[in-house]
């Protein structure tokens, strides 16, 4: 069934019931701190090594996933704990926990434009993506898949199934609107049939952070497969950030460049760079399983840093995130994180 202007649209009855209405509720009612917690998991000094984690009460625990690159872009990976120096507002931080082995459950978004302008483009996304799934995703993995266009349509909720993974791709159709097309959810979505052309890219990244992503823990991320080409969304690209960042969740975007329709890079850029992750261009469909194995060695090469703010006021405040090695590599995280307000 169709739901009000911006909801992640339900199309299976056996798919998740409660979803956001923006046209009911304040937006800011959504947004969900979700990193942070009174009570947080704080592990000890451990090198490279996991070990078993403590519990203490009353202590915020910031966690950063990120990548390590040379020069030329290749990953680096098992480097020690003393490599890195991290900063919060400019002031140094003392690491809790580390650890250059990302062995913590992934929960992962494939957020896949079915507008018109991604006509060409969407039959290649579809198997590569199912492939990128069932390499990355394992039992202790959970992944959803999402589309956007004129809707945000959720075609699969959480799972660690790749089999129902695939069928959810499988739903993806391209959705310009026109009333009698015969394509599910056409002309009933949050754009008037008036403005057929809409695309909910920042729609959708708002509601897979909010109302999915952002009640998972552990390491999260998001794949989003668009020409960066924004219509008609009620969030704007501002408040898309905010919320993955609010909800810890990296964002990889793989810019589908179509000659006949262009794209936006700038605006992608931001979404992804703000996020921890990067921005990836694909200008034919045959480059797009390229783009997804980068995107697979990331994921599998992460650092992870936990440190206790020397700042522990909880007034909702953005604080900057810095992370330096002593080899002067680049290191691709997230930008900061709102720190918690209860």
């Amino acid at each position: 069934m169709h739901q009000e202007a911006n909801t992640i649209v339900i199309k299976d009855q056996q798919q998740r019931k409660a979803v956001c209405h923006f046209m009911r509720i304040p937006a800011v009612l959504f947004v969900i701190a979700a990193f942070l917690s009174p009570v947080a998991l704080i592990g000890q000094d451990t090198g490279q090594q996991d070990q078993t984690p403590t519990f203490r009460k009353n202590v915020n625990v910031v966690n950063v996933f990120f990548n390590v690159k040379d020069k030329h872009g290749a990953l680096i990976p098992n480097l020690p704990k003393e490599d890195f120096e991290i900063y919060e507002n400019g002031k140094a931080q003392t690491i809790r926990y580390f650890t250059s082995e990302s062995n913590q459950p992934l929960t992962l978004g494939i957020l896949i434009d079915s507008s018109g302008s991604m006509q060409r483009m969407l039959p290649e996304e579809k198997v590569v993506a199912g492939d990128f799934l069932r390499q990355v995703i394992t039992e202790k993995d959970l992944a959803f898949v999402i589309s956007f266009d004129i809707s945000v349509d959720l075609l699969q909720d959480l799972t660690s199934d790749v089999h129902l993974l695939r069928a959810g791709l499988d739903k993806a159709h391209i959705n310009v609107g026109g009333g009698s097309s015969g394509i599910p959810g056409a002309g009933q979505g949050p754009i008037p049939i008036s403005h057929p052309k809409g695309t909910l890219l920042y729609d959708g990244v708002y509601l897979a952070s909010s109302d999915v992503l952002g009640k998972q823990v552990g390491r999260k991320a998001m794949v989003v497969l668009t020409d960066g080409v924004d219509q008609g969304s009620k969030v704007k690209l501002r408040e898309a950030i905010e919320t993955a960042q609010k909800a810890d969740v990296i964002c990889y975007v793989l810019l589908l460049s179509d000659p006949q329709y262009g794209s936006d890079y700038g605006v992608m850029h931001d979404l992804a760079e703000q996020t921890g992750g990067r921005i990836i261009t694909v200008d034919r469909p045959d480059k797009i399983g390229k783009a997804f194995t980068e995107i697979s060695n990331e994921l599998r090469s992460q650092y992870s840093i936990g440190y206790t703010p020397d700042n522990d006021k909880h007034d909702g405040s953005f604080r900057k995130i810095e992370i330096k090695t002593k080899g002067g590599y680049k290191v691709q995280a997230r930008k900061g994180y709102y720190a918690p307000t209860s």
